[in-house]
């Protein structure tokens, strides 16, 4: 058994003690810039949490889930306090971000802003550190996770401040770090990046690698020796996302070449958008209609299992890679 703990915000739990784990998910999201359309769309706490609890709960009774992995990083509408509200409620562990979007979807004027008048890459290790051991916001709510994404093709200048700040906290306390990949781009080169600044390949996640199905960029990714997420998964023939029959021939080979012991499954949901809710054309529903944390249970993993994955392969994923992660194995 570890020593070591994993920051939830109802506190430290040991890697062991996860269990069934979905890895990248949203309790709820929020655009920079949702904060200003409030007068029409305000927040509205109660049913947020209503919402997310009901979600978690059922998931919990029906399919065993035992933590949620909430990858909202401090541009995306993350709040902790609601955070906190839904693990009471529910009984799922829900380990919280610090750290920020992609450059092109987040809020980069803040930094950038301060950047114009020196080196803020003390500023942004300060405030990654404070929250991975400190707390958040005078919460005593200790973030789990690093959360940093790239754009399209690069990684861009005020992306890679933010990568190589994730790398320096983690190798000073060993929190794990996650990533958002653009399209399916990105994801060697995040895991390179990571690694020549510091951060231990156990301890990467790198993200959307559902987003492309191609296997040498999949296999590229693997050999770095990181974890890698399709955690997409439901989402599909939106945002540069794949089908799911598309998606399942490659997850499987995947597996079968020996990868299982380094592969998330999860689904990007968010439960509850912040802001007026999403107004999606009639077409794109059915596109949609697996996009629930509930599709895993049941669909992915009767897909896993006749196309000839074991149970014991999805244990490994489901449990065991996310108490590896978390533990630093």
């Amino acid at each position: 058994m570890t020593a070591k703990k994993v920051n939830t915000v109802l506190g430290p739990v040991a890697p062991e003690d996860l269990g069934v784990t979905l890895m990248h998910e949203h309790v709820l999201y929020g655009y920079p810039g949702w904060e200003g359309d409030q007068s029409v769309a305000p927040f509205d706490r109660r049913t947020i949490v209503s919402n997310a609890a009901a979600v978690l709960k059922d998931l919990k009774e029906n399919y065993g889930l035992k933590t949620y992995v909430d990858a909202t990083p401090n541009d995306g509408g993350r709040n902790v306090d609601v955070l906190k509200e839904v693990s009471e409620k529910s009984g799922v562990n829900i380990i919280c971000a610090s750290g920020y979007y992609f450059e092109g979807e987040g809020a980069p004027t803040y930094w950038k802003f301060r950047s114009s008048m020196g080196d803020i890459r003390e500023e942004l290790y300060e405030l990654f550190m404070k929250e991975a051991t400190v707390g958040i916001l005078g919460s005593g709510v200790r973030a789990g996770i690093i959360k940093v994404g790239s754009s399209m093709n690069q990684i861009t200048d005020y992306e890679k401040l933010m990568f190589t700040t994730a790398a320096r906290v983690q190798k000073e306390i060993g929190i794990p770090i996650i990533t958002h990949t653009q399209h399916g781009t990105m994801g060697p080169e995040q895991a390179e990046l990571l690694i020549a600044s510091g951060a231990n390949a156990k301890q990467i996640q790198i993200g959307h690698m559902s987003d492309n199905l191609d296997m040498e960029y999949q296999e590229k990714t693997f050999k770095h020796g990181v974890y890698v997420a399709w955690d997409r998964m439901g989402l599909q023939g939106l945002v540069g996302c794949p089908m799911d029959e598309n998606r399942y021939p490659v997850m499987i080979d995947l597996i079968q070449k020996g990868y299982a012991s380094r592969l998330m499954i999860s689904h990007d949901f968010i439960i509850n958008w912040l802001g007026r809710p999403l107004n999606l054309p009639e077409q794109a529903y059915p596109l949609v209609a697996n996009w629930h944390p509930a599709h895993l249970f049941k669909n992915i993993i009767p897909a896993l299992k006749k196309g000839g994955v074991s149970d014991a392969q999805i244990k490994t994923i489901l449990e065991d890679n996310p108490r590896r992660f978390f533990a630093g194995e």
